[in-house]
């Protein structure tokens, strides 16, 4: 799409605030003239999009425009080799979602032959596969291909973009009316922050770029970190290592294992009827139950699906769900851990139950106990030619380190993307992110994101979550080509408004407690910047309705009226063909 780029990477470009609309109004106070389109109230404006990411969200957007937009063209810029996002670049061992694999689907697309009630990763990554496959989207996707750079341009209304080949290595310009980034939080690894990152001489790893050829048999290990992903390799490399050496910085909570967390909560009596075994593998007999019994799989997807909308409760601070679901869960550590004392000091908790993303972690606790196992608390001082210096005196030793330290979630995108206010980079590193219902953000006509600040990342299944958010953006779309719209973006007042309410929300939940997590952007203590102020069904039911009055528009037409979408009298409804002239006779009712 030729010159029409124009982004310039200096800093005072960067930092420029961009001009608003001008106004209707002429020089000598006279608005401009006037004039009727000359179409029928309903005709589309075209639109271009563009996504960035083909992760479980970008895949999901391509099909809901398919089946609610017409008039439109829709590209992916997906920076892998293949689609799958973080289920595609997550491969070490042990990696598995820690969400019920009957939740972690589509709701269009319910998967009946999952091996495990916690799905590998691998097998979540052919599922979307297949799934782009069988529904014809991989024509809209462009592989290896990565956005760096995206400017508003305000005459225009579009955005301006710069999109690199990682094949070829060659940029090229690209527009959008929309810019919509489903590249999500999850991709971005970061080594811990610690020194001497260059000084240990071994094999130095990131969980999230695991090499192919690496050999831990027989080795000394460290595994840094007790999040999702530390707590899912530790058991799995445990039996094969020499001795592994466990860095805890920050205790977690983690539960019983699903089953037996529902019976004791008095919600597992449909969990009770079906079979696993004890890696909590489906047997073969249950998966072809399954596939043969249809009522029987419908009622189990809903039960798990209720299940994990209903876990937010336990997440009010003070209240007597938390404190039950507390107690509960320091006796199961305690015992998982044997009541050792060194061990239920460095891996229990003491800030409430869900201040930290609470995580299952089947094998994690029996792992910790074995003989080549030693477990250290506190903070790294800095890594050394043969190992870790901790901050407590001790020098670990070991042949390989293995950090797993997880992921940048400060929302701060990873390319430029100016809008009215300048880079948002910038402005997000500043200050605090803030978005408007987690989606749209302030300053950023046509732009729209998955999973923004205070989503409810943490409150299930993002499949679901998807669809939701897919849905919303869509009507805003379908409004836009209806009504001639160039530019819509939230009106700062509303993004004030709505952050403001996130604020005076937030201390009653656990979140918000005194502890390192990354619900605070990795912080001890702070704002709360990724987690919704709410349930699942609270955000769902929050989306159902587009807010039209927290945007602020700008119009196609030179003069900015918002009826010029009326035209020249007519409706699409009595033009198109075979459209049912009398419809209304047959409309029921309800509203």
């Amino acid at each position: 799409m030729g010159d029409a780029f124009y982004y310039d990477s200096s800093e005072e470009a960067s930092t420029q605030k961009m001009d608003r609309p001008p106004s209707p109004e002429s020089k000598n106070g006279s608005q401009a003239n006037y004039t009727v389109k000359e179409t029928p109230l309903g005709t589309l404006k075209y639109l271009r999009i563009v996504c960035v990411g083909a992760g479980v969200s970008g895949i999901n957007l391509l099909r809901t425009l398919r089946l609610n937009l017409k008039h439109y063209e829709a590209v992916v810029y997906e920076k892998n080799e293949d689609v799958g996002g973080t289920w595609l670049e997550n491969k070490y061992p042990g990696c598995r979602c820690d969400i019920p694999s009957h939740c972690y689907q589509y709701s269009w697309r319910q998967k009946k032959d999952w091996s495990s009630f916690f799905a590998p990763s691998h097998e979540i990554r052919d599922y979307l596969c297949e799934v782009c496959k069988d529904e014809d989207l991989l024509r809209y996707i462009k592989l290896s291909h990565q956005v760096v750079a995206a400017q508003w341009h305000e005459a225009s209304g579009l955005w301006h973009l710069k999109i690199k080949s990682l094949e070829t290595g060659e940029q090229f310009d690209d527009t959008a009316n929309f810019l919509i980034n489903a590249s999500g939080i999850l991709n971005n690894w970061k080594w811990p922050d610690v020194d001497g990152l260059d000084d240990f001489k071994g094999p130095l790893i990131h969980t999230a770029a695991w090499p192919r050829d690496f050999d831990y048999k027989g080795k000394t290990v460290a595994v840094i970190g007790n999040g999702a992903s530390g707590i899912q390799l530790l058991p799995t490399i445990q039996p094969d290592v020499k001795k592994l050496c466990h860095i805890v910085r920050t205790p977690t909570w983690i539960p019983p294992p699903w089953r037996q967390a529902q019976v004791m909560a008095g919600r597992g009596q449909m969990i009770k009827q079906v079979a696993v075994d004890d890696k909590e593998n489906f047997t073969s007999e249950q998966i072809q139950k399954f596939l043969n019994d249809e009522d029987f799989y419908q009622n189990f997807v809903k039960s798990m699906e209720k299940d994990t909308a209903s876990n937010f409760g336990m997440f009010v601070k003070d209240g007597a769900i938390q404190a039950v679901a507390t107690a509960k869960t320091r006796d199961y550590m305690q015992y998982m851990l044997g009541g050792d004392e060194k061990l239920c000091k460095i891996m229990i908790p003491t800030f409430p139950f869900g201040t930290r993303r609470v995580t299952p972690a089947p094998g994690y606790m029996e792992a910790v106990r074995k003989e080549n196992v030693e477990v250290f608390g506190g903070n790294i001082r800095r890594f050394i030619s043969d190992g870790i210096e901790m901050e407590s005196g001790d020098l670990i030793k070991v042949d390989a380190i293995i950090c797993a330290t997880g992921f940048d979630t400060s929302f701060c995108p990873r390319f430029p993307i100016i809008g009215r206010d300048g880079d948002l980079r910038e402005t997000w590193t500043q200050n605090t992110p803030k978005a408007y219902m987690s989606v749209a953000v302030k300053g950023l006509p046509n732009y729209f994101t998955f999973l923004g600040p205070n989503a409810p990342i943490s409150h299930g299944s993002v499949f679901t979550l998807s669809e939701h958010i897919a849905k919303y953006i869509t009507r805003i779309l379908k409004k836009v080509q209806a009504e001639n719209i160039r530019a819509v973006a939230p009106l700062p007042k509303a993004v004030e408004d709505y952050n403001e309410h996130i604020a005076h929300f937030m201390p009653r939940m656990t979140w918000a407690a005194p502890g390192r997590s990354w619900f605070k952007a990795g912080k001890e203590d702070g704002p709360v910047v990724a987690v919704h102020p709410g349930s699942r069904t609270h955000f769902f039911h929050m989306l159902e309705t587009f807010r039209a009055e927290d945007f602020e528009y700008v119009w196609d037409a030179q003069r900015q009226n918002r009826f010029g979408c009326l035209g020249n009298g007519f409706s699409i409804k009595e033009v198109e063909e075979g459209w049912d002239q009398s419809w209304y006779l047959h409309e029921s009712a309800m509203v």
